[in-house]
């Protein structure tokens, strides 16, 4: 979409991401006709990533992909104009807010619907930086492949690790999942076909102090002993530890955030900004349930709320 050509164009509400959330709020607006944006640079959201979804009703299994691409058509179907790009500040103009996008456009909007998701946190040691895209990976189904046949090692004890555990099993020869606890996480059916694949090794109560290697991984350096050394060879690191939501907006619209971030949102996913709404893994809703119904159904929420805010 060209949103240059849309700069006059003052919409009733500026979506900004491109995930369940987002895209569910783009479908719900449409049918109350209401006209909506969609602001992102992954459409689809994190949920692209998943090598597999069994939880998406009417669906018994989806990939990540195929699930992205099916919602971001769903949305486009309903004629959503989509920007590309990334939303590098927001103002309020009177009654409006203004958008600034990193292609030098601007959008105007009656409303404000953030969901931007969380972002992958890192371990922060020695070796992560330098080895990224050098054998550090944030993403199984994004980079599994260049580790055909090769050993890796997962870090992480949730269900996101555990998937990417089970995804890379299928291509790697050997799979560590190295977790600092002493019980995974994980749902009870990815801890089965963890338990029942024999290329896939826990390493217990462990943490990685540093990622070795010259001009790729070839090693990883632990706490404690693994088999009668601290060190592991590796080709690759996949790191699962977990994500943070992202609320780069949150200080320029005075919202309020709980003491982990989260914006907090009412049951009708209004902020406590006038005008502004959020949705998905961003916000306290939910029981904070990262899951995509949730971020879905949050869409679906803030769009109806939206709609009788508007009619007001």
């Amino acid at each position: 979409m060209e949103t240059k050509k849309q700069e006059s164009q003052i919409f009733d509400t500026a979506i900004i991401g491109a995930g369940p959330a987002g895209l569910s709020a783009a479908v719900y607006l449409s049918r109350y006709a209401l006209s909506s944006i969609v602001i992102g640079d992954l459409f689809g959201g994190t949920a692209t990533k998943s090598h597999e979804i069994g939880n998406w009703l009417g669906d018994e299994k989806i990939t990540g992909f195929d699930f992205a691409k099916k919602a971001t058509e769903h949305a486009k179907s309903y004629g959503v104009p989509f920007a590309v790009a990334r939303v590098r500040g927001i103002e309020r103009e009177d009654i409006l807010f203004a958008l600034e996008l990193d292609n030098g456009e601007t959008v105007h909007a009656r409303t404000v619907l953030l969901a931007t998701g969380i972002e992958h946190r890192h371990l922060n040691i020695p070796g992560e930086k330098e080895f990224s895209g050098k054998g550090v990976s944030f993403c199984a189904t994004c980079d599994g492949f260049f580790f055909t046949n090769k050993t890796v090692a997962v870090v992480g004890g949730s269900d996101s690790a555990a998937i990417s555990a089970l995804y890379l099993a299928d291509i790697a020869e050997k799979v560590y999942i190295i977790y600092r606890g002493g019980v995974l996480r994980a749902e009870p059916f990815w801890k089965k076909r963890i338990e029942e694949n024999k290329k896939i090794e826990v390493v217990y109560d462990t943490n990685i102090t540093e990622i070795q290697g010259a001009e790729t991984v070839t090693a990883i350096a632990l706490d404690r002993p693994h088999n009668g050394t601290q060190s592991i060879s590796v080709d690759g690191v996949f790191v699962e530890i977990g994500a943070d939501p992202k609320i780069d907006f949150a200080e320029a619209l005075e919202l309020r955030v709980d003491n982990e971030g989260y914006v907090e949102v009412n049951k009708s996913c209004m902020t406590s900004a006038d005008g502004v709404w959020a949705a998905g893994d961003i916000t306290t809703g939910s029981d904070k349930f990262k899951q995509i119904v949730t971020a879905a159904s949050e869409g679906a929420i803030a769009a109806n709320s939206i709609q009788l805010w508007l009619k007001k």
